[in-house]
């Protein structure tokens, strides 16, 4: 999954939100050096990982873009997962998604010093751009792509993946809301033993 997912699963802990966030940049046991909060927030990030990466339904997904994005297609799937995700926002929390968004961003100015120096690099992009507010209209995710294709240096062709995106809209949207349902439950019930 990508940003916004990680930030939902994590429910309304800042600590656990701000540690979701930041896992991918949290290698080994190097976790452990962080409040114990944000220590749960990285490990239920690397669960979640692990659980989306087993799945037969996100496999589905992933198998639709093989042949052109290769093993880039699970990062095209993350993506296009969280298009969904913000698009049907109000299916799934109250918080209106500007506002929601707003207010992580405002948890990570506040929190500016804990995070990683990749975190700090990449949060005024992140903003300025408000990634994730984007996340809602295909226009943003084909921004979202191309920012993504530039980052592997037009190797991936990621840029490309949202004519997919628009061929296979409903097929990516059921996928998307009934492997998120077992997400939501998946994600629950580790936070619970993580507590």
């Amino acid at each position: 999954m990508n940003f916004l997912a990680h930030i939902y699963l994590s429910g309304e802990n800042e600590g656990i939100t701000i540690g979701n966030f930041i896992a991918d940049g949290i290698k080994g046991k190097k976790y452990q050096k962080y409040p114990s909060e944000i220590q749960k927030g990285i490990l239920l990030h690397r669960a979640i990982d692990s659980y989306t990466d087993q799945h037969p339904t996100v496999r589905k997904s992933t198998a639709r873009l093989h042949e052109n994005y290769s093993h880039y297609s699970g990062v095209i799937v993350d993506i296009l997962y969280d298009h969904y995700l913000a698009k049907n926002w109000n299916k799934y929390h109250p918080t209106p998604l500007a506002n929601y968004v707003a207010d992580f961003y405002e948890l990570l100015r506040n929190n500016f010093e804990i995070l990683p120096s990749r975190i700090q690099r990449m949060m005024p992009y992140m903003m300025s751009d408000n990634w994730l507010l984007s996340y809602a209209t295909i226009p943003g995710i084909s921004k979202i792509l191309d920012q993504m294709n530039v980052r592997t240096k037009g190797i991936s062709k990621m840029n490309f993946a949202v004519m997919e995106l628009e061929e296979y809209y409903v097929e990516f949207e059921n996928e998307f809301t009934s492997f998120f349902a077992e997400l939501i439950i998946f994600s629950e019930n580790k936070l619970k033993e993580l507590s």
